[in-house]
């Protein structure tokens, strides 16, 4: 494969990170790189897509700066470019916790694990372990026994962990996200709120996955990413689907928004069933005015009302009046 997407990140203190972030984009773009990084005074959070030759390029100069020195990139292959665009925008956190009182990793964090530590902590009947992505995350693929907190953004899950701290509090907790930097604070939170035992998957899912030993042993369906990819694989010892379509609660692993831009829901569904349901998530989305699917494929009135029909609904009056 020609192209790489390396995923990232680093907490360290970055001194005007407006003035870091122009700059930067001036050197992704040199690169002919697409992807998005935030920037924060805490740090820096990327991923980013490009050809092998101009990605290898982009880490040598990374890690020539003394702030990214010691940053660990996580590649992958692709064949082709995973985003449209190049962004690079400052922000108050590198990842949104929104917390009263942040957290700064380099003070405070649950104990790192290793794949293998990670892999006997799910084995422990006497471990919690906390999934700390989105509940869209979690339904894609989680790993066997996780806890699924009922939370569409990471910013709601403090809220979500005390009101339900009864469940787990007196336990030894793990938890686990994507490549590593929201357990970083997430785990520094749960033991500033008085959790005894804490600890982090180090490096995320995606080392995990990679990893010799365990080769994603354990985990269960696939893995969600935020670019044009949406869905990688992890485990390589027994892969199952555990995905449902929204529509029809068969096997599926493919996500697409919600066709009302006022809802833009993400569900899992087959290109059969994103048809049959013009791509909304429930009867009201389907006839929203503004359906994206159905402009997307210069559905005529006449037959936007015969897919509805077809499963039983209407279209409104005020759009066929229209």
């Amino acid at each position: 494969m020609n192209y790489q997407v390396l995923l990232y990140y680093q907490y360290v203190t970055i001194e005007n990170p407006e003035e870091f972030a122009k700059q930067h984009l001036e050197l992704c773009k040199s690169l002919n790189l697409k992807g998005r990084i935030l920037v924060a005074g805490e740090g820096i959070n990327g991923t980013l897509s490009g050809l092998v030759a101009d990605t290898e390029k982009y880490m040598e100069l990374m890690h020539a700066d003394p702030r990214f020195k010691d940053t660990l990139f996580k590649v992958d292959p692709a064949e082709k470019h995973a985003f449209k665009k190049m962004h690079v925008r400052p922000r108050q956190e590198i990842v949104s916790l929104k917390l009263e009182d942040d957290v700064n990793p380099h003070e405070l964090t649950g104990a790192y694990l290793s794949p293998q530590e990670f892999r006997e902590a799910i084995l422990d009947e006497n471990t919690v372990v906390i999934d700390a992505r989105n509940d869209y995350e979690y339904d894609l693929g989680h790993f066997r026994g996780a806890v699924r907190p009922d939370i569409r953004n990471f910013r709601d899950l403090p809220q979500w962990i005390r009101d339900n701290k009864e469940q787990f509090m007196d336990k030894r907790v793990v938890t686990y996200c994507t490549g590593g930097i929201r357990c970083e604070k997430f785990s520094g939170w749960l033991v500033r709120e008085g959790f005894k035992d804490v600890g982090q998957l180090k490096d995320g899912i995606v080392t995990y996955g990679r990893d010799p030993e365990v080769q994603g042993d354990l985990w269960d369906g696939a893995m969600y990413v935020f670019d044009e990819r949406i869905t990688v694989p992890i485990n390589r010892v027994n892969p199952t689907i555990i995905a449902k379509d929204w529509f029809d609660g068969e096997p599926c692993e493919r996500y697409v928004n919600c066709a009302n831009p006022e809802c833009n829901r993400q569900i899992i569904t087959s290109e059969a069933n994103e048809a049959k349901y013009v791509r909304g998530c429930c009867e009201e989305c389907r006839n929203h005015p503004r359906n994206r699917y159905v402009k997307e494929n210069n559905l005529t009135t006449e037959e936007w009302a015969a897919r509805l029909e077809a499963i039983g609904e209407s279209l409104r009056p005020e759009i066929v009046a229209n």
